[in-house]
């Protein structure tokens, strides 16, 4: 609650699976929570949303996202803690979990597993190196593309790092 205030009850929710994916992924220093949780929590809306918010017709025909077939900017839109998007990211996302994602993307809605597939976000894009070095921008670019809600995530950054501290 003192890192992320607007998540409410969801917090109590989210404890546990959070700390099992920070766990699972070596995301196992302060600095690297700090990170991760600031990133987690600008992406979910402090953790009230583990999809989306747009329909995902902007990704359609993203070949970079590995959406290739009709109807996949749609299906494969963010969903998770860190909003795993595109076919290619939903297929590696679960080999790496053990799940079928391409049969059933809105796995990634449920708690355990929106957390893990933040965790393997995290980890894939070699993200504890960025977090290590303190670089909040590079590690929101990763997340990102760009620089969106940098404020937002530098705000819940300082606030982790007082209470994993």
């Amino acid at each position: 609650m003192q890192i992320m205030p607007l998540a409410g009850r969801r917090a109590m929710l989210f404890l546990a699976p959070l700390n099992a994916a920070m766990a699972e992924f070596g995301i196992d220093t302060p600095l690297r929570q700090a990170a991760f949780l600031a990133q987690v929590g600008h992406e979910s809306g402090q953790l009230r949303y583990v999809r989306e918010l747009a329909s995902g017709a902007a990704y359609e025909g993203r070949a970079d996202l590995g959406n290739v077939i009709a109807g996949d900017g749609v299906r494969f839109k963010g969903r998770g803690l860190l909003q795993v998007t595109g076919r290619a990211n939903y297929a590696a996302c679960g080999v790496s979990l053990g799940l079928d994602l391409l049969a059933a993307p809105q796995l990634l809605e449920q708690t355990i597993f929106a957390c893990r597939s933040a965790g393997w976000f995290w980890q894939s894009r070699g993200l504890n190196r960025l977090a290590d070095a303190g670089d909040q921008e590079r590690v929101t670019r990763r997340i990102n593309g760009g620089v969106n809600g940098l404020a937002e995530r530098l705000v819940i950054f300082a606030a982790a790092r007082k209470v994993l501290t």
